[in-house]
């Protein structure tokens, strides 16, 4: 913390509600990530960075205290189990020119920083991004991105040491046991400020956001944007979770010097069939909540962006559908390598009964039998 405020040439943090969260973390990470000489190097330049920013956000607001009144309003958030097509319709929705969604090198640096009108923090996490698929082969087919991407929300609310995505990277059981019982009420007002510094720089827009971890944030959610439009996609468990474990595997693979995959497997599942009995809970009490099938949004794109759009009164313009169909005729879709779930000590039969309330409340048609999956 003391080598952030020299960094940033300030004396002070504005909120110092991040310390607990930051001290649990750090504890994790040093009694039970097993980190890697790299993986702790990497921790320690997260950290930094993390609150080089909060700091970052502390200055421009004592600059212009107009940031932290503006408003957000309406915006719309996608989740569902992964591999439900979450990346594939936030980046149809972004083109639209009236939406705004947050860019991966803005998680990462909110502020540009230019040199000869080219902005460097982009390139900055372009080189970082190829520097980690060099050091994890095989990330960047199940999930590709660049520094100009549409990005998770897991990024903004790791600023101040709350986040889910934590856990994604490295093995830190008690974090994650505080994190639920603490709740996110605390990281999605942080959330709603990290958006107000988004939106000062190009006002006017709706934002879009998305997760698959949102489906634990609900009740933050709600709490925080009262008139947030909520999107569940929905997808056959059975064809996503060997691949959500592999993405961990490589995710972990350069932070740890050890990887117990039947471990990760009982992890990874639990946390997954956890996540599907949430949404069914979120929907018994939400109606409002827009379903959306996998399937749909992946054989016929536009016709579940317009099922958006009505759902929730919004105005699909030319100009926006002009873009999302150009688009489409160059996307290569989201495909993904095929994994073995006994790879990580799973049987397929035991994980398709812990999946079968989810299935059956949404109405999920299985993809394939357990022997085709394999």
């Amino acid at each position: 913390m003391e080598s952030a405020l020299r960094r940033a040439g300030r004396r002070h943090y504005s909120d110092l509600s991040f310390v607990e969260p930051l001290r649990r973390l750090l504890f994790a990470y040093d009694r039970e990530a097993d980190l890697s000489r790299f993986g702790r190097h990497a921790v320690r330049f997260d950290v930094l960075r993390c609150l080089t920013n909060f700091l970052r956000l502390d200055r421009a607001e004592e600059e212009n205290p107009a940031i932290i009144a503006r408003p957000i309003e309406k915006p719309i958030f996608i989740t569902g189990l992964p591999r439900s097509a979450t990346t594939f319709l936030h980046t149809l929705l972004a083109l639209d020119p009236a939406h705004a969604a947050p860019r991966c090198w803005q998680m990462i640096y909110p502020y540009p920083s230019s040199v000869l009108g080219m902005n460097v923090r982009k390139a900055e996490v372009d080189h970082q991004l190829l520097m980690f698929r060099l050091l994890s082969p095989g990330v960047d087919q199940l999930h590709p991105m660049a520094a100009g991407t549409p990005q998770e929300c897991t990024d903004i609310t790791a600023h101040v040491f709350q986040s889910l995505r934590f856990d994604t990277t490295h093995r830190i059981p008690s974090y994650q046991r505080w994190l639920d019982v603490h709740g996110h009420d605390a990281a999605f007002r942080f959330h709603r400020r990290f958006l107000q510094h988004l939106d000062a720089q190009a006002p006017g827009r709706r934002w879009v956001l998305k997760s698959p971890d949102h489906v634990f944030s609900l009740a933050a959610i709600r709490k925080i944007y009262p008139d947030a439009r909520i999107v569940f996609l929905h997808r056959d468990p059975l064809s996503v979770v060997a691949s959500c474990l592999k993405l961990a595997e490589l995710l972990r693979k350069p932070f740890t010097r050890h990887i117990d995959r039947n471990e990760l497997g009982d992890q990874v599942s639990g946390r997954l069939v956890e996540s599907a009995e949430e949404m069914a809970r979120a929907a018994s009490r939400d109606p409002g909540i827009l379903h959306l099938h996998y399937r749909k949004i992946v054989t016929a794109p536009m016709e579940a962006v317009r099922t958006l759009y009505d759902h929730y009164g919004l105005d699909l313009s030319k100009d926006a559908e002009t873009r999302m169909k150009a688009w489409l005729t160059r996307s290569h879709g989201h495909r993904h390598p095929r994994y073995r779930l006994e790879e990580f000590g799973l049987d397929p039969r035991d994980l398709g009964r812990r999946f079968a309330h989810y299935m059956q409340a949404f109405g999920v048609i299985s993809e394939a039998s357990a022997t085709q999956l394999h």
